[in-house]
């Protein structure tokens, strides 16, 4: 199945998922929609519906990343960048609200939690590299550890806002980036007075030996390098 085809499949079952869920029912109505057999769909999706399901948030992913790339954001402040990233991501699920719920409640099941964190980690993860952050220590996990809890949070806040054009969502998104830019502010505070106050220290040297992974594609959890065989 190429791409094209297969991004086709992702879609046919987003459509019955709405009326379905995330089932094996879906993926078996798409199958007859596309006339595919149903087994020629292990080899692409080994875990079926979950596989199916991640695909669809990363494509996701991938056309807020494509938005962004084509987009100044030289002039903005990091706050605004970061505004911008998110608001981007919600326009492109905008008109699948619904789905969207669907899907947060499939990824809340305890068998699917892991894969649900490690997309939203990941949602993360594209925005920063997408607005160039370049960390090599710690900052690199915890830049992505306090933006995945703000764009859970807003997430959640959107799937219940009837406000007009979302304001009371981006009214909830500035509140939460300003806790990030607070956040940023305590870690640059603590490492400045380290210098000072013996007692910081020793937990500012171990932290500064926590190196953002060589290969991100090994990454197995958020911030956990998996170990070649």
């Amino acid at each position: 199945m190429d791409q094209a085809l297969k991004e086709k499949f992702i879609n046919a079952v987003a459509s019955h998922a709405i009326f379905r869920g995330w089932s094996n029912d879906s993926l078996k109505e798409a199958c007859i929609d596309l006339d595919l057999e149903f087994r020629t769909l292990e080899t692409l999706f080994p875990r079926g519906v979950l596989d199916v399901a991640v695909a669809f948030h990363r494509m996701g992913d991938r056309d807020m990343i494509k938005s962004l790339e084509s987009e100044d954001l030289s002039n903005l402040k990091m706050r605004e960048k970061i505004s911008f990233a998110i608001k981007y991501r919600l326009n492109v699920i905008e008109e699948d609200k619904e789905l969207v719920r669907l899907c947060m409640s499939f990824f809340a099941l305890p068998h699917n939690f892991l894969d649900g964190s490690k997309l939203i980690w990941g949602t993360a993860d594209k925005i920063w590299n997408v607005l160039g952050d370049n960390s090599e220590d710690y900052n690199f996990y915890t830049k992505r550890a306090t933006l995945s809890g703000v764009y859970s949070s807003v997430i959640l806040f959107w799937l219940g806002d009837d406000s007009e054009g979302n304001t009371a969502t981006w009214e909830f998104l500035d509140r939460r980036i300003q806790n990030i830019m607070q956040f940023e502010n305590l870690k640059a505070r603590i490492k400045k007075k380290s210098s000072t106050y013996e007692v910081l220290k020793g937990p500012i040297k171990l932290f500064s030996r926590i190196k953002r992974p060589l290969d991100k594609n090994t990454l197995n959890l958020p911030g956990v390098v998996k170990k070649s065989d």
